[in-house]
């Protein structure tokens, strides 16, 4: 093992043995950036014949890109670069990975100690930069060619308790600082060795639910009918079994699903066995015809939904149970009375085990309310055109087994109130760990190139889209051609109309609206995307274009242009007939 490989080099052989202990562990995907310093790691990962590469030109697209395959698989995706500003430009997404629990695996090269602190070209102090924004930093050994056993038996492990700890009960990016001394380069040719000694395994199993946890939740759920199950944002797809677990509960409880479209239960065939429930941001905003729940299960990240939220602060239920397996607290407004840290698929199969409670009830006057608002929605929608209906009519052209991606500000929230749950297996995803509308295509795009079989849509705004229009550029280079991205082209920020500040006409438009004013077509032609243009709130058209995208051979842009202001009055008025709805209901 001690044996200089890599040409001689052993910047290559340090590199080589974390590239195969890497691949050992199961990472399958690396994101890299092109530069100087990291040529080791640029190369072993590339020579690397069960690790794909796929090369960002641009380092904050790279880290949004691993981030959304990751989200999709989740497993940790790696990511690459060379010294200097190159690994700022990796910030933004490590945070977002840390807030949503997204694993990755940042591995950034460094100038060697010496040149530390030096005044040297390209070199600022890595070391732990991303401060507890990671799970786990760490400064790596310097290759040196005469290194002991014990220190490549270091890569080993180093290279699998990274990617463990990414991978952990609690998921998140681990960040691994790489010091290169020159020359970089291995000695012509390259013939990489990948065999390099014993090989470092770290494995973990479930958080089971003790007898005595079920049994209080399960004597909880017998002693009171008027119970919720709130299921909030998940990062990426849910674990195997848990949404089925969830629905299973659901049934046998006899307590209605409040699914965030990121929860993995709004969508599936379980909706029409499973009291799932879509609309309680519409209805939830008016005086409701049921009483407050007494129980309320939260499972998951805090709901999307503003009104879902200031519901349950206001009506403070007795007893809040939030149950989560990576032990990370979200419960801003700390009603949480009962914080359980178990397997959630276990503990729902257990608890449903537990009892059966009678069909109808007081469940039945919940699901009724989100009935009433869903057909009131309807009717509102099939005589106005605005940016509600393009998202409604663009979810419901999805064929079954896709993937949905929803941009901050807008779209997330337009999903969330008027997208009903229906019986399609649709994978929805989104940056909702720090919500910021910075790498959202890039992302998407991740999403895409992790399942090249499944048609996906983005859902985005003009001002997001512009934010990260580098990240087209992968589309093309990595061969996407499932990508459909519907833009929401309403002139600006429009999720500020929403605050009171949209009143100050002086000051909103250029402080917080800033429309972009830009034509997206050039763009999406620089790019290679296929471009459609909907116009005179043409529904037809806008069917006719996804229609057409979800199954071409092109990634297409479809861009729909509405008016920002009337957008928003409609979408009050909309609201405003869905509280008709409830007082005719009560």
């Amino acid at each position: 093992m001690s044996a200089v490989t890599g040409g001689a080099n052993p910047n290559m052989q340090f590199a080589e043995i974390v590239v195969a202990g890497l691949a050992d562990a199961g990472l399958e995907a690396v994101c890299i950036a092109p530069g100087s310093r990291s040529t080791p790691l640029a190369l072993a990962f590339d020579a690397h014949p069960c690790i794909e590469t796929f090369i960002h030109l641009d380092e904050r697209c790279a880290s949004f890109f691993a981030l959304g395959m990751a989200q999709t698989s989740g497993r940790p995706v790696g990511l690459v670069c060379t010294s200097g500003t190159a690994a700022l430009e990796f910030h933004a997404a490590v945070v977002e990975a840390k807030m949503a629990g997204v694993p990755l695996l940042v591995l950034t090269a460094d100038r060697p100690p010496e040149l530390r602190h030096s005044g040297a070209n390209q070199t600022i102090d890595q070391v732990k930069m991303y401060g507890d924004h990671v799970l786990w930093a760490v400064d790596a050994a310097l290759p040196e060619a005469d290194a002991p056993e014990v220190a490549l038996r270091n890569l080993r492990t180093l290279a699998a308790r990274s990617y463990a700890v990414a991978d952990g009960l609690r998921k998140g990016p681990v960040h691994v600082n790489f010091p290169f001394r020159k020359p970089l380069e291995p000695e012509a040719p390259y013939s990489p060795r990948f065999d390099l000694g014993q090989r470092s395994s770290i494995g973990r199993g479930l958080l089971n639910p003790t007898t005595e946890q079920v049994e209080g939740i399960v004597g909880l759920v017998s002693a009171h009918e008027r119970g919720w199950i709130v299921c909030g944002p998940w990062a990426g797809r849910p674990p195997c079994g848990l949404v089925d677990a969830v629905a299973e509960l659901g049934r046998s409880s006899g307590y209605p699903i409040f699914a965030d479209p990121l929860s993995g239960l709004r969508f599936g065939p379980h909706t029409e066995s499973s009291p799932i429930i879509g609309g309680y941001e519409s209805f939830l905003q008016h005086t409701s015809s049921f009483d407050a729940p007494e129980v309320v299960l939260r499972f998951g990240a805090a709901p999307t939904s503003k009104y879902l939220n200031e519901y349950l602060e206001r009506t403070a239920p007795a007893h809040q149970v939030h149950v989560r397996s990576s032990g990370v607290w979200a419960d801003d407004s700390h009603r949480v009375n009962s914080y359980l840290q178990v397997d959630e698929a276990a503990f729902c199969r257990r608890v449903a085990e537990g009892f059966q409670r009678a069909p109808g009830g007081w469940g039945e006057s919940v699901v009724e309310a989100d009935e009433q608002c869903q057909r009131r929605q309807e009717q509102f929608l099939r005589g106005n055109w605005f940016d509600v209906a393009a998202v409604g009519a663009a979810v419901a052209a999805l064929p079954d087994g896709s993937s949905l991606f929803v941009g901050n500000s807008l779209p997330v929230r337009h999903v969330d109130q008027f997208v009903p749950p229906c019986v399609k297996r649709i994978e929805v995803y989104g940056n909702r760990g720090a919500s910021g509308i910075d790498g959202i295509v890039s992302s998407a795009l991740g999403v895409a190139a992790a399942d090249r079989a499944r048609p996906m849509l983005l859902i985005v705004g003009d001002v997001s889209f512009y934010h990260d229009m580098n990240g087209l550029l992968a589309a093309n280079r990595h061969g996407l051609a499932n990508v459909t991205i519907l833009l929401l082209n309403n002139g600006g920020g429009g999720v500020f109309r929403r605050l009171p500040i949209a009143e100050d006409s002086a000051r909103f438009e250029e402080l917080f609206l800033t429309p972009p004013g830009l034509d997206f077509a050039p763009a999406a032609a620089m790019y290679g995307f296929e471009y459609r243009y909907i116009h005179d709130q043409d529904r037809v058209a806008l069917d006719e274009a996804l229609c057409a995208s979800f199954g071409g051979d092109r990634p297409t842009i479809i861009e729909v242009r509405t008016d920002g202001a009337r957008d928003e009055r409609l979408r009050r008025e909309l609201i405003h007939s869905m509280k008709d709805s409830q007082e005719d209901f009560s």
